[in-house]
């Protein structure tokens, strides 16, 4: 394709979405570039587990000019990869994740608190192993743009909360002196519909 006609297709692209972005729009989360991920300890601070879960689905509707929007994050909890085998494996057991009876987990939540047109926040609530709690997730960082590969506009942040495990009922390894606070993090793309 010549530099001129995919120069004019981006150009048509950033002008549909300014055009567009006075009402509600849904982008469709990527499952190649979202995996939620956590920071677990591994007995009272000896060291810091790190998993991800690889497979994911979801939206995010966003209205930039009312500054609202909500987000619907599906988590399969049967993908969970700490990169090492017999890990992943007692990680989905019925002692952690117990994927058996709950093999997906979600977020669901309404962004909020934007600056420069951006939201910084999205109160929420996350069900986890069957129980729901709120949880308010910090965005630090917020972008929307054109993606020049797929000529669609794409809107990608990176936010994270600390929560309790224990609150959710994935309480293993506390009479060991494991600290039951998880850093989770939500990194997503989303692709315009």
């Amino acid at each position: 394709m010549s530099i001129f006609l995919r120069t004019s297709l981006v150009f048509a692209a950033v002008l549909a979405s300014a055009v567009a972005n006075s009402a509600p729009v849904t982008y469709a989360l990527d499952p190649n570039h979202t995996f939620p991920s956590f920071d677990a300890d591994h007995f009272g601070g000896l060291s810091v587990w790190r998993g991800k879960f690889r497979t994911t689905s979801g939206s995010v509707v966003l209205d930039k000019e009312a500054k609202t929007g909500e987000v619907t994050v599906n988590i399969d909890t049967t993908s969970v990869d700490f990169g090492h085998d017999k890990m992943n494996e007692h990680a989905r057991s019925a002692q952690i994740f117990d994927v058996e009876h709950f093999p997906t987990a979600t977020y669901t939540g309404t962004l909020g608190g934007f600056q420069d047109g951006k939201p910084t926040e999205v109160q929420g609530t996350l069900t986890l192993h069957g129980v729901s709690k709120p949880v308010t997730l910090k965005i630090n960082r917020f972008l929307c743009k054109i993606n020049p590969m797929l000529l669609k506009e794409v809107c990608g942040a990176d936010a994270e909360a600390t929560i309790n495990r224990a609150d959710f009922g994935v309480s293993y390894g506390q009479a060991y002196g494991f600290d039951m606070s998880v850093i989770l993090r939500i990194q997503v793309e989303g692709i315009r519909q």
